[in-house]
């Protein structure tokens, strides 16, 4: 009897630990905490002067911008699709595969805060580009890693990082990061806008993202937004 509570607690950390995001695609409690709310950018009124975009998939949307909004210089992050052949596709429809759209998100920064490069970096380091069509639990061609580029200048700085990144051996196997032309994005629902700050306890929230976002932001603690 002495083991049975710990066995059984280890059994249901262990599978809220593999939930992945399609499976958590239910209406969640707006149960925000002052310190996850920090993360949330105010992009309500968000001045886009001099801004460029920049749009990239590391699997679940809801970690990609996570991650971006983080960064020091990037004033809007919106979830959504692209990349695939189907014209306003729905998260069901995306979830399938069928569609050919990645979740992603588009990313609108200040270039003389944070530079194209940066985000490459930022890209590179919170996902696992050698792993296709799939991160942790989340698989399947909807979640590939991918970099659309809005330019050329986007696609060459793309292109070098991540030849640079396998002539390195950082990873230690093949980066399988699809580069590609930028096409029509399709913003997500509502309710997958600002979803780590919305729903911090969560259960993939807590156990994979937060994490995530707490290595990542050790990592980057110098380009870190000032209120984080």
């Amino acid at each position: 009897m002495r083991t049975t509570i710990p066995i059984l607690t280890l059994i249901f950390l262990c599978c809220m630990v593999v939930i992945s995001c399609a499976q958590t695609d239910k209406k969640q409690r707006k149960n925000m905490n002052k310190e996850t709310a920090a993360t949330a950018l105010d992009e309500n009124n968000v001045d886009t002067a001099n801004t460029e975009v920049a749009t990239f998939g590391t699997g679940c949307f809801w970690c990609t911008e996570a991650v971006m909004e983080s960064l020091d210089g990037v004033k809007k992050v919106i979830s959504g699709y692209s990349g695939g052949h189907v014209a306003n596709p729905d998260y069901k429809a995306v979830c399938t595969g069928s569609t050919g759209h990645a979740e992603c998100v588009e990313v609108t920064y200040d270039p003389k805060v944070v530079s194209y490069t940066d985000l490459l970096e930022a890209f590179f380091r919170s996902h696992d580009p050698t792993s296709l069509n799939r991160q942790g639990n989340d698989v399947g061609t909807q979640y590939r890693s991918v970099i659309f580029y809005h330019n050329d200048e986007q696609k060459k700085a793309a292109e070098e990082a991540k030849t640079e990144l396998d002539k390195s051996g950082a990873y230690g196997k093949p980066i399988v990061t699809e580069i590609s032309k930028a096409e029509k994005f399709y913003p997500a629902e509502d309710y997958h806008q600002n979803y780590f700050a919305n729903n911090p306890d969560q259960g993939y929230c807590a156990f994979v993202i937060a994490p995530k976002l707490d290595k990542f932001r050790k990592v980057f603690k110098e380009k870190l937004r000032k209120n984080i």
